[in-house]
Formats: C-alpha cells, structure tokens, sequence
C-alpha cells in the first residue's frame, strides 16, 4: 500500500497561486503586466477590479482549486463595505480555510 500524500495548503503557496491568477486576469483583462500584489493589496482600490472582473476571478478560482473553495459564496456573507475593502490576505486566509476543511473531512 502506497503512502497517501497532499499537498497542505500554506499561505505562502496559495498566495503565490492567486498572485498569478490576478496577474493573468489584469493581463489577459487590461493588459497590464507589471502589477505588485501583496497580502495588502486591495482588489477594489488598488486592482480596481469590477464586479464582472471578480466573476472571472471565481472561474479561475474553480479551475485551480475545483468544489473546494467557493469563492461566491465567500462573497455572498460579505456586505458591500467589506467586498470593497476586501484583500488579498483575506482571500488567502479563506483559501487555506478551505482547502483545509476539505482536507480533514
């Protein structure tokens, strides 16, 4: 019997997963390649991503990490101050939650 290995989720990797994603969004979306996205990096004020913007996020979301993070339904407990104001830190945390949760069930 083989040994079952996974990958564990770490903040680092997830946020050097969504740094790439986002840099492909704003290339693919506003050709722009030279962003610096950090924890701290607001995806409103700083990114200044819109609403359909963040719909792509969700699908890129889905192709690299599948059921196991939701980010829509991340969104839909949020009110609007905090989407505004939401990070990327915040999406980290919440993308390690996840796959964390998924991991132990």
């Amino acid at each position: 019997m083989t040994p079952h290995t996974s990958v564990t989720a770490d903040e680092r990797t997830v946020l050097a997963d969504l740094t790439e994603l986002l840099a492909r969004l704003m290339e693919d979306e506003y050709g722009l390649d030279d962003i610096e996205i950090g924890p701290d990096t607001t995806f409103n004020r700083d990114l200044e991503l819109e609403s359909i913007d963040l719909v792509t996020l969700a699908g890129l979301l889905q192709e690299r990490y599948g059921d196991r993070v939701n980010f829509a339904e991340f969104l839909a407990g949020m009110e609007f101050d905090e989407i505004i104001e939401l990070t990327v830190g915040r999406l980290v945390e919440y993308v390690v939650a996840s796959l964390h949760a998924t991991e132990a069930s």
